[in-house]
């Protein structure tokens, strides 16, 4: 099983890879599931990106302004491609998926947690250029 660290240095590369082989907004929609699916993983992961995501702990700046950096990769690329708002940062962002990721202890919550995310992605969608000029 992977580290706490080896997990966030796999989550913060995953971006790059992303943006190589989709679309920006694409690459963003898919790395917001792969947090959701990584919070799945195991309690001790969840409970470490529940932490990165929601809190201001000092403990955990370094993964938080890693995940928060990766997230303004993808914002910036979808924002320079017109697909994607450009008016949220990465930061807040992340804050929404750890809400989203809290729901762990609900049953069937990862199904729940993933719908939850295509709306959210949607609004990411809905407030782009592309979308505002038409």
């Amino acid at each position: 099983m992977l580290s706490y660290r080896q997990e966030v240095d796999e989550l913060c590369v995953a971006p790059a890879e992303l943006l190589g082989q989709h679309t920006p907004d694409e690459a963003l929609r898919r790395f917001l599931l792969l947090l959701v699916d990584h919070a799945a993983i195991g309690k001790g992961m969840a409970e470490a990106l529940e932490s990165i995501m929601i809190t201001d702990s000092p403990v955990f700046d370094d993964a938080r302004t890693r995940m928060a950096q990766s997230l303004d990769q993808l914002l910036a690329a979808g924002a320079a491609a017109a697909t994607v708002r450009d008016d949220v940062t990465g930061r807040t962002l992340l804050r929404a998926m750890g809400g989203i990721c809290e729901m762990r202890a609900i049953d069937g919550w990862q199904e729940e947690a993933r719908q939850i995310t295509a709306i959210l992605f949607d609004g990411l969608r809905h407030g782009s250029p592309e979308v505002r000029a038409s």
